[in-house]
């Protein structure tokens, strides 16, 4: 839907995983072996477990644009609690990072340590949802004052502001 570059770092695992749903046509690429791939899902994976994280996500995408949830959803917290996540320290630099416990890591394990990465990089709260009722398409709002409303002001935006004028 959007024409926006994705998100930096672990971010883009969280936008592409919340993308994957588009709200106007109903169309669920989890279905899709290539999102699948994408996503480095174990074929094991449980797809409606998947698909709450998402709706978890996007709900919490949603509060960082100033939004209410678009639905009844399970805390995005209580999800990542159960999420395995050890911490690296590098014997080079002694860096030190939140890294998936398992290997290969579940995908709850890889979307706990992109926030955790977000949260210490200062980029979390720039990754949003769309505001939108028929998109709420993931982005990172990349504007001087973070105060991006919508994926794409070419679509979404121009029809807010049309529907804006007609009311008028």
């Amino acid at each position: 839907m959007s024409e926006r570059a994705s998100a930096p770092g672990g971010l883009a695992l969280v936008e592409s995983l919340v993308n994957t749903l588009d709200l106007e046509t109903g169309a669920d690429t989890l279905e899709t072996p290539q999102a699948r791939a994408g996503l480095r899902l174990a074929a094991d994976e449980d797809l409606t477990a998947v698909r709450e994280l998402r709706e978890s996500l996007r709900a919490t995408l949603l509060a960082h644009a100033g939004h209410a949830p678009h639905r009844p959803v399970t805390p995005l917290g209580t999800l990542l609690a159960a999420a395995p996540l050890v911490v690296a320290v590098s014997a080079e630099d002694g860096s030190a990072s939140l890294r998936p416990a398992a290997d290969p890591a579940p995908l709850l394990s890889r979307v706990a340590a992109a926030v955790a990465e977000a949260l210490t990089a200062g980029t979390w709260q720039r990754l949003k949802a769309c505001e939108a009722p028929d998109c709420h398409w993931a982005y990172y709002d990349r504007s001087p004052a973070g105060r991006g409303r919508w994926c794409s002001m070419q679509v979404c935006g121009a029809r807010a502001k049309m529907r804006r004028y007609r009311a008028k």
